[in-house]
């Protein structure tokens, strides 16, 4: 479809990245911070959003599980980004003339064996593309930024080391929403249900709660716990099963979930990534 799809961060950020790959076809467009990118698709400045739920190195991207269910949006796919690191400088600097580089302060210690290596400092940077703007503006020839490749194309950096991360699985996983659900069957690689729930207050409703899932082999991929409104004694958890909301094993394990919450809210139905395979 053609259209815009926002996310959060500097041109060249690996959020722009995923647009990129997920969503060619359409314009990506920069938002400041993750609540702009849900504003601009709940007005109509876009019509998608991309959105990080989880890394394999850092695990869950925080608050934006807490956003998800307030947000009015709904999932619609997902996409698995494999996480990429290159190290880029201004055009005509080498190697050997780099002492300091600058990156987000997650990406520099995934890059610690090749820095160690060169004898290059590192200093965390609130944005990886935006210290790629930033080195672009400079006249800066001991400096180098760790970014993806899409970052060094669009400031004109030269990439003077491609895909030095030490481990080579680090991916992230993001859901793609927009303002209207999509329930329809699509893609080769079965459904995906993703719903927020929060239990009644009564003894193992937790564990009651999924026995429904286990009892009609429902596969649960995720189940996160997190906080309501500041409170100890109020929890929402978010899942991700695989199947559809009209699968009769997963209407059975949903009805009996009921049974146990006091609320329950479906986030959307969509295709499972090839990658999640």
């Amino acid at each position: 479809m053609t259209g815009r799809i926002a996310f959060q961060g500097e041109p060249g950020a690996y959020s722009h990245q995923a647009c990129h790959d997920a969503r060619p076809e359409m314009e990506a467009l920069p938002c400041r911070t993750f609540e702009d990118v849900i504003e601009a698709v709940r007005s109509g400045q876009a019509e998608q959003a991309m959105l990080p739920v989880e890394n394999t190195t850092y695990g869950r991207v925080a608050d934006i599980h807490r956003m998800l269910p307030e947000s009015g949006l709904h999932i619609i796919d997902e996409a698995f980004v494999r996480v990429h690191i290159s190290l880029m400088a201004r055009h005509g600097v080498t190697l050997p003339q780099i002492d300091l580089v600058r990156a987000h302060l997650v990406l520099l210690p995934q890059c610690a064996d090749f820095l160690a290596k060169h004898g290059i400092r590192g200093e965390a940077a609130a944005d990886s593309a935006g210290a790629a703007l930033d080195l672009a503006k400079s006249g800066s020839t001991n400096e180098a930024v760790l970014a993806s490749d899409l970052a060094a194309d669009i400031y004109g950096l030269d990439i003077l080391a491609r895909h030095i991360e030490d481990q080579d699985h680090n991916t992230t996983r993001f859901l793609i929403m927009a303002r209207e659900p999509d329930y329809t069957r699509r893609g080769d690689h079965g459904m995906m249900t993703s719903f927020v729930f929060n239990v009644r207050n009564i003894p193992a409703a937790l564990y009651k709660a999924m026995g429904g899932f286990a009892t009609n082999s429902v596969n649960m991929t995720k189940l996160e716990s997190y906080m309501v409104d500041g409170v100890f004694s109020a929890t929402q958890f978010y899942a991700d099963i695989e199947g559809h909301p009209d699968d009769a094993n997963v209407q059975l394990a949903l009805e009996e979930l009921e049974y146990f919450t006091s609320q329950l809210d479906i986030l959307g139905v969509y295709p499972a990534d090839a990658k999640r395979h």
